[in-house]
């Protein structure tokens, strides 16, 4: 079975409300739908006979700041019955919720707990949904666009004490000299 007849089967299957779009491609197909069908739709995907996916990739994000539901969360899927692959889009914004499929594919666990550590984007009930990446009294998320480059703390090693220590950036600028004549322009002393 191709990737074809999966794509035209799965589209005249799937309820219409919980796909928003569908793409096909020759390296998978692209599933676009709401958070609130995310569930059901991998449970399609898994159990379905003609789809057959069994295991979850990865689940990662992207940051659209000028959007109004900023973040979208991809699940990047695999069938290795018909060799093919899904990825399933959802678009969130800070205070959506989304639905954890680790009871699906145990492995997404990891994964939506990096989507909450490096974007924010939470999930329901989620059984273990804790920071992954950054350390515990980190504040933000790393990945979005509005977190500021410098931080808002300098984590480093103190030797005297022999341990790490969290201390705020102190930034002066009054003490900085800033010489703005370019080297390569001649002066004339005349």
């Amino acid at each position: 079975m191709d990737n074809q007849f999966i794509f035209k089967y799965s589209w005249e299957t799937l309820p219409k409300k919980w796909v928003k779009k569908m793409e096909r491609s020759e390296h998978g197909n692209r599933l676009d739908t709401n958070s609130d069908y995310l569930f059901q739709l991998l449970c399609f995907l898994k159990l379905h006979t003609y789809t057959r996916v069994q295991v979850s990739i990865d689940i990662c994000g992207v940051d659209y700041p000028s959007r109004k539901r900023r973040f979208e969360v991809i699940y990047n899927l695999l069938s290795t019955r018909y060799n093919s692959r899904i990825r399933v889009q959802i678009s969130a914004d800070e205070v959506t919720r989304i639905s954890p499929v680790v009871s699906l594919f145990p492995s997404a666990g990891r994964w939506e707990r990096e989507v909450w550590d490096m974007f924010g984007v939470s999930s329901i009930n989620h059984p273990d949904l804790r920071r992954i990446s950054t350390d515990y009294g980190f504040e933000g998320h790393p990945l979005r666009k509005d977190l500021p480059l410098s931080g808002y703390v300098e984590v480093r090693y103190d030797d005297p004490e022999k341990r790490v220590v969290s201390e705020p950036i102190e930034m002066t600028q009054e003490f900085r000299y800033f010489d703005f004549a370019s080297p390569w322009e001649q002066r004339s002393d005349g």
